[in-house]
């Protein structure tokens, strides 16, 4: 049973995200003093509040006691799941390469930089890539954007829109032989009407609407990525409580592994940059410190080089570290070139 489900007050309910507690195991080891000091309630509301877990954890459990435990998966099964993964395309040939053939489903993708690089260029082309319809090579899918800093950009959004249709109308990369006389019907507006806009205010919004991505994506079984820009906004800020943010954080990170893994699509979390002081120096990192990198499956870090943009693997378990230059250019993220430099897009 999920916490949004307990037959409890929404006023408590509020109170229980707000301190980091969002599933029934969070609260199942606690007191009702320690409860009671965190949420500044009295301990007998907090007695209440964790009798009231209690039932819901044997309501969750088949005999009262004990808990189900899948059965197990053998690797070779995992070998040919693993094998067999989709992927979303980045349109960028060299990118592509490094990710092994892009973005994959049922993994939570990390993608941080510095501002300008192109983070939500590229979560943009995302949205958009993920729509390629299977026939040219694509899932068909839709996406669901969730926006923590007010940077979405409608109108690139249907510029890269308008690109793809291009692409595919024109036999590029993204068509398979074997459909290269299909004509393509979609339409600039089609794509926009397939991305699901979310725009969270806070780090209580962020959460809710995590716990709410279950529901969601259960009515709308065609959502193969989920992207957030950026994750880290509204935990970098207003945050003395170190230990509560390390529980939210940690929390909300499970829940999109166990999105991932459920639904069969890619999590993609946008990322931003801070410095860390290392030995006698301070050198630029990504925000949230090094125990939020062990919360993705994959990180990838871009970076300019000289005038020049790259993506580089700096933490997975299936791929190894390598480097790859990419563009950002008026048809959205593409190959890099000689004559792609650093310009404004907008």
């Amino acid at each position: 049973m999920e916490l949004a489900r307990l037959p409890i007050s929404a006023s408590q309910r509020g109170k229980l995200i707000s301190a980091g507690y969002t599933s029934l195991s969070s609260l199942s080891s606690l007191s009702p003093s320690t409860l009671a000091q965190d949420l500044k309630i009295s301990d007998n509301e907090a007695l209440e509040i964790l009798r009231v877990v209690s039932q819901g954890s044997r309501l969750d459990k088949p005999d009262g006691s004990h808990a189900i435990v899948n059965g197990a998966q053998t690797a070779w099964d995992m070998l040919h799941e693993e094998e067999s993964l989709k992927c979303i395309t980045t349109s960028c040939v060299d990118l592509d390469d490094i990710l092994g053939g892009g973005i994959k489903c049922k993994e939570v993708t990390e993608i941080g930089g510095v501002p300008g690089i192109g983070k939500t260029q590229l979560g943009i082309q995302l949205a958009v890539n993920v729509q390629i319809p299977v026939n040219y090579g694509g899932l068909g899918g839709k996406a669901i954007y969730i926006d923590t800093e007010g940077s979405f950009m409608l109108e690139r959004a249907l510029q890269i829109a308008e690109a793809c249709i291009e692409d595919m109308s024109g036999n590029s990369d993204f068509l398979q032989k074997d459909f290269q006389s299909c004509q393509v019907k979609a339409q600039p507006k089609d794509f926009l009407q397939n991305i699901f806009y979310f725009r969270v205010c806070s780090y209580t919004e962020q959460i809710a609407m995590i716990n709410y991505l279950d529901k969601f994506i259960s009515e709308h079984k065609d959502v193969n990525v989920v992207i957030i820009d950026s994750v880290t906004f509204h935990f970098r800020q207003d945050f003395d409580d170190l230990a509560l943010r390390t529980r939210l954080l940690s929390g909300m990170a499970l829940k999109l592994m166990k999105l991932a893994k459920k639904f069969s699509l890619a999590v993609v979390l946008l990322n931003q940059v801070t410095t860390k002081h290392t030995e006698g120096s301070f050198q630029l990192t990504l925000a949230l410190g090094d125990s939020w990198s062990h919360s993705c499956t994959n990180r990838v870090i871009l970076y300019w080089n000289g005038d020049e943009r790259y993506a580089y693997i700096d933490k997975s378990p299936s791929l190894r570290s390598a480097s790859a230059p990419y563009s950002v250019t008026g048809k959205g993220i593409r190959t890099a070139t000689s004559k792609c430099k650093r310009i404004k897009i907008m």
